[in-house]
């Protein structure tokens, strides 16, 4: 039996939602702003995508009987 995931399954949708959103905000804002602020949605999109990663390796984690 596999054990649950530190995210609900609403956390973790909500996070997959989190996580398209800055991966296709980032392009958009770099071509429509002259600053590097679009960065800033690289970063969240990869500090989200980390989070999804942690939570997929502890559920699929064996639970110990």
């Amino acid at each position: 039996m596999r054990s649950a995931g530190f995210l609900s399954e609403r956390q973790r949708r909500l996070a997959w939602v989190g996580f398209l959103l800055a991966a296709f905000q980032a392009p958009a804002a770099a071509q429509l702003i002259d600053d590097a602020s679009w960065l800033f949605a690289v970063v969240v999109a990869l500090l989200v995508a980390a989070v999804i990663i942690a939570d997929d390796t502890q559920r699929r984690r064996p639970t110990a009987d």
